[in-house]
């Protein structure tokens, strides 16, 4: 099992990068919307070894605890290493863990974008292991991210008017949450940036 791997950057791609060791290029496949990675730096991950009939798929993570977390999220039926990726592409640590321990998987989804059905079924197998994890008190207390009603009816709004979603949350929550909605939509729309 490799559980690390340090080295070079050779190439950057979506959601994978090649770390180049003693000449051996090695394809790892990581979250890099969490993270700038640029060509040519030294670079170390913890990593994960998925073995399958095809492949050796390997999964690296900067932070231990986001690897404890992609690690938890694979015990979660019907999640592969592809969708524990994907997933930690779309929620940050922060998020995941405190919708977990919240036990709240709308929290989850309104704030990722993780599906409705996906959110209810990690935080239901998930929240009686959180407490396991590594940190898992630090992410909570360091960080407020919960969110009024307006907000969410507002990321909601936002949405439906073809804004993308996470662009949508950062702008919602860098405003006042005792702000009714529509004074949330009509300030996000002034300062959001047209495509």
């Amino acid at each position: 099992m490799i559980r690390s791997l340090e080295g070079q950057i050779a190439a950057v791609g979506e959601n994978k990068i090649v770390v180049s060791v003693n000449g051996i290029g090695y394809l790892v496949n990581t979250p890099t919307n969490h993270q700038t990675f640029l060509f040519g730096e030294n670079v170390f991950f913890h990593t994960h070894l998925a073995v399958r009939e095809t492949a050796l798929d390997l999964y690296g993570f900067i932070e231990k605890i986001d690897l404890d977390l992609f690690e938890m999220l694979l015990c979660v039926p019907k999640i592969g290493p592809k969708s524990a990726l994907q997933i930690s592409c779309q929620a940050d640590t922060e998020t995941l863990i405190t919708s977990i321990r919240k036990n709240d998987p709308e929290y989850l989804h309104k704030m990722s974008g993780v599906g409705k059905k996906t959110a209810q079924n990690l935080v239901n197998h998930l929240n009686s292991k959180i407490e396991s994890l590594a940190l898992a008190s630090d992410f909570s207390s360091k960080v407020d991210t919960s969110f009024s009603q307006n907000q969410s009816d507002a990321i909601d709004a936002l949405i439906t008017l073809g804004y993308d979603p996470k662009e949508a949350r950062t702008y919602v929550l860098k405003e006042n949450k005792e702000e009714d909605t529509k004074t949330l939509v009509q300030s996000v729309l002034k300062q959001i940036p047209l495509s």
